[in-house]
């Protein structure tokens, strides 16, 4: 997976009609709908995609990374990474193999992306949030032969983090050797210096300059695409962990290509740093005159809360208009808040993966129009488990509000299936058995779309692959009779307390409606007597004072009595993925200890 990342961009939606079924006048009874069948599904390879657009827009700009004062056309982007797949292909990378990223929001990884698609190896984005052993078990999952990975990991909120333990651990003759004991499949590490001299790149002698590889490939021709399928495997994601272990999610060209090209038509993204910052994001935002914001509801409330403080004067803004708000559940509060704050009155809601969107954001062609992001993280290694929405299993977008639909709409649902997509709802304990219009129950989505599996790893692999070729999200859902989409839980974080059925985005959409809360999240906690009870953790804002049985009165006034939290502990932030996600299986775990440390207070 990549760093949380805030990505802005230029995106143009498509027309209503080429998202809509053309049997949308006829409203369902039952919860299965198709998508259009128009337009035709794209049939090639990303590098040839990539070369067609450099043809046509070759002069718009693709990538801007503001914090390495670098900005690539897209003419720049397909000659760079031709260049450096040349390189590569030097060095024995090869069709098939697993080539391991480990880079943050920066020209680098753009380039390498292209490149790894154009040899038709498998690009592997590893999450920067990987500890050593994490890495380690990754690589060697994937019996990676190459890696590329930068001097240093930046974090958010962190100081960079040296890799050279990393390193250590890999490779016992680090300076001469690459040969691991742990990772014996390993050929090749291509080295990234971001570390502004406070690491000496010269004592790795055994890797190989990314600069240099690249240089080596330049003023060669296009490659050769024989061999090459646009069905073949290019890109594994590592699923995030919020419920459970990261799973490697196998995609394909025509699933990644065919899936950026419904969400929009065109697109430049910037990268204000190398791992998320809302400051900078929100300056680069003002200098670049951006028309788009791209995030997880953490990024766009840290955004919202320098602009209320006044760390960051209230203009340039007024470019903003349009982008993505997707990770997890989007609060309808929230939404609210960035329609007025930021003018992004055409937001649009997905489920999908973040970085996996992210490794899409300069497939498109190129306009005079900016976007801007906070970057191209390492698209994948770690974003949705079981107990998530499967997007990155969907390459990653299934369904998606469009500028033109209700207000109601953009707030309350997801949408519906982009072109060549089909869903339904299904019963959680009967996957066979779809559901009435509006009842809850599991969303089920099949199409070109869908993973061809977990990588060496057919157990899991069944656990969500149907007979029929259809992925299970983990996501609770429901449907209306016009196809639109409400995600109205996890399946995994449904909380069953005395067996009544509580949906925690409910309850935190709640919390969030009051003045003092800033952000909330719901979990469920074990009890004796009801099974699970509700509990929440609130992030409220320090300047005002709330108490619990306030939080609870709160609820209480406006929700069902049995919704009312029986815990609630007041936190200074989150665990949290790369990606910005809250790590729900974490609060419960701290929620127990607190319990029990209460319950020995008492005694």
């Amino acid at each position: 997976m990549k760093l949380t990342t805030h990505i802005l961009r230029s995106l143009r939606a498509r027309p209503l009609t080429a998202l809509r079924s053309s049997s949308s006048r006829t409203l369902l009874t039952q919860s299965h709908y198709r998508g259009a069948s128009e337009p035709p599904l794209l049939q090639q390879t990303i590098g040839s995609h990539i070369a067609s657009v450099a043809s046509k827009y070759g002069d718009s700009p693709a990538v801007i990374s503001k914090h390495q004062n670098i900005r690539l056309s897209y003419d720049d982007l397909h000659t760079q990474s031709t260049a450096l797949a040349h390189g590569l292909a030097g060095i024995g990378v090869k069709k098939g193999d697993r080539v391991a990223v480990s880079l943050g929001n920066n020209v680098e990884f753009a380039i390498a992306t292209y490149a790894v698609f154009k040899l038709g190896a498998i690009l592997v984005p590893l999450n920067p949030s990987f500890n050593s052993n994490q890495v380690v078990a990754a690589l060697d999952h994937l019996d990676t032969a190459h890696l590329i990975i930068s001097l240093e990991t930046n974090l958010p909120r962190k100081p960079p983090r040296s890799n050279v333990p990393l390193f250590q651990q890999l490779f016992p003759s680090l300076e001469t050797s690459i040969e691991s004991e742990l990772v014996p499949s390993l050929k090749n590490v291509l080295m990234v210096d971001n570390s502004y001299g406070r690491i000496d790149p010269s004592r790795f002698k055994a890797f190989k300059v990314f600069q240099n590889t690249l240089e080596d490939g330049t003023g060669r021709g296009a490659l050769s695409e024989e061999g090459l399928d646009p069905n073949d495997i290019v890109n594994i994601q590592f699923t995030s962990g919020t419920t459970s272990m990261p799973k490697a999610a196998c995609l394909t060209h025509i699933g990644i290509l065919n899936n950026g090209n419904s969400i929009g038509d065109r697109s430049a993204i910037v990268f204000p740093s190398e791992s998320f910052n809302p400051l900078l994001t929100l300056k680069a935002v003002q200098e670049e005159k951006c028309t788009a914001l791209y995030g997880v509801p953490t990024m766009f409330t840290a955004e919202l809360e320098l602009l209320q403080s006044g760390a960051v004067p209230y203009e340039g803004f007024q470019y903003l208009r349009t982008g993505i708000a997707a990770g997890s559940s989007i609060p309808a509060e929230l939404m609210k808040k960035l329609h007025s704050t930021l003018n992004l009155t055409e937001l649009s809601m997905y489920r999908l993966s973040s970085e996996q969107l992210d490794i899409m954001l300069i497939w498109r062609c190129g306009t005079q129009q900016y976007a801007m992001g906070e970057g191209l993280p390492s698209p994948g290694c770690g974003r949705f488990s079981k107990g998530n929405c499967r997007m990155t299993e969907t390459s990653p977008v299934s369904a998606m509000t469009t500028t033109d639909d209700p207000l109601v709409k953009r707030v309350d649902s997801v949408g519906r299936l982009l072109p060549h997509v089909e869903a339904k709802i299904v019963s959680a304990t009967d996957r066979n058995k779809i559901l009435p219009i509006g009842e809850k129950g599991e969303l089920v989505v099949s199409g070109y779309l869908v993973q061809k599996g977990y990588w060496n790893d057919p157990v899991r692999t069944a656990e969500v692959m149907m007979q029929d070729e259809k992925g299970n999200t983990g996501d609770e859902a429901e449907m209306d009779e016009e196809g639109y989409i409400k995600i109205t839980g996890r399946l995994k974080d449904l909380i069953i307390r005395g067996g009544e059925n509580i949906h925690p985005v409910e309850i935190e959409n709640c919390l969030l409606s009051h003045p003092s809360v800033i952000e909330a999240s719901v979990v469920g906690l074990k009890d004796e007597r009801y099974g699970e009870v509700v509990a929440v953790f609130v992030r409220k804002d320090e300047s005002k004072d709330i108490t619990p049985d306030e939080v609870r009165d709160w609820v209480r006034e406006k929700l069902s009595h049995h919704l009312v939290p029986k815990y609630v502990f007041f936190v200074d932030g989150y665990p949290k993925t790369a990606s910005g996600k809250i790590q729900k299986f974490v609060l419960q775990e701290m929620g127990a200890q607190l319990v029990l440390e209460q319950q020995k207070v008492k005694a």
